[in-house]
């Protein structure tokens, strides 16, 4: 579980989102688009669940931003440092079929998310659209891969820093008035991922949501990532982490999801690394 390759994708105003290849044979010879890791920076710490960028012949890749304690500590690992623990491919991969016009919509690190995905539907044969979002045009990651895998692909930032000022549902909304699209596939921040789904409900398509709800051990034993589901307890790590936009409780989710918000603050606080 070494560290192959590490490379900062973006650094401003402290905000470092960073991608890492790591050695993996077992996890890159199984794992397929949707699907994510839980792994360990080091035996006293907690599980993190990372989605799988990509699969090299022993490697995955993984991009993430330094957000909490974990993930700033993973940041601080080299070339040749090894991980503690990393399960996986966890959950369930993405429906992949030839659908028609397809949206995908990605949002700050979801960008890489969706990534593997849009890869995926257009060798299937879809024809591709992205949208992608970033705060400021110094955030925005994976906009050449992303072009390369989409017939066309618009970008938005919320400061007007890099092409269209907005949001990426605005572009939405633009895009389903004008064509009739079978397919719209969003992950980002959970504020957006709910703003998707309620543009896309007016226009009755079919809309795929993957959550990043908290998650504990990762494999359905703790339910701490449990989501209400068209009225039904569901685990992200099992069940999903890929649903259908409109049955899910996204007041509930967003609640759930703050749970450790201030706890989280006040370990980073402590710590003299950070």
């Amino acid at each position: 579980m070494k560290i192959l390759s590490k490379e900062v994708l973006s650094d401003f105003q402290g905000v470092r989102v960073i991608s890492m290849e790591i050695f993996a044979p077992k996890i890159a010879l199984k794992a397929k688009p949707g699907q994510f890791i839980a792994l360990m920076v080091n035996k006293d710490g907690e599980r993190v669940p990372l989605t799988i960028v990509s699969t090299g012949n022993d490697s995955i890749r993984i991009i993430f931003q330094e957000a909490g304690f974990t993930t700033r500590l993973l940041g601080r690992l080299n070339l040749q440092d090894t991980l503690y623990a990393i399960v996986g491919p966890l959950g369930h991969a993405t429906d992949i079929k030839r659908f028609g016009k397809v949206i995908l919509v990605g949002g700050g690190v979801g960008i890489a998310e969706i990534y593997p995905v849009a890869k995926a539907l257009k060798e299937a044969g879809n024809n591709v659209t992205g949208i992608l979002g970033a705060r400021t045009r110094d955030l925005l990651i994976l906009e050449n891969e992303l072009r390369e895998a989409s017939s066309q692909l618009f970008v938005a930032t919320d400061d007007g820093s890099y092409q269209r000022k907005g949001f990426v549902t605005d572009i939405l909304k633009e895009l389903l008035e004008k064509d009739k699209y079978d397919l719209v596939y969003s992950v980002g921040p959970i504020p957006m991922m709910k703003r998707v789904a309620q543009v896309t409900k007016g226009f009755k398509v079919k809309t795929i949501v993957s959550l990043n709800a908290l998650m504990v051990d990762a494999t359905g034993m703790c339910g701490c990532c449990r989501v209400t589901v068209s009225g039904q307890t569901k685990f992200s790590c099992i069940d999903g982490p890929e649903f259908e936009a409109q049955e899910i409780d996204w007041e509930e989710l967003t609640q759930r999801n703050r749970v450790y918000q201030d706890k989280e603050k006040h370990i980073c606080n402590l710590n003299k690394l950070f």
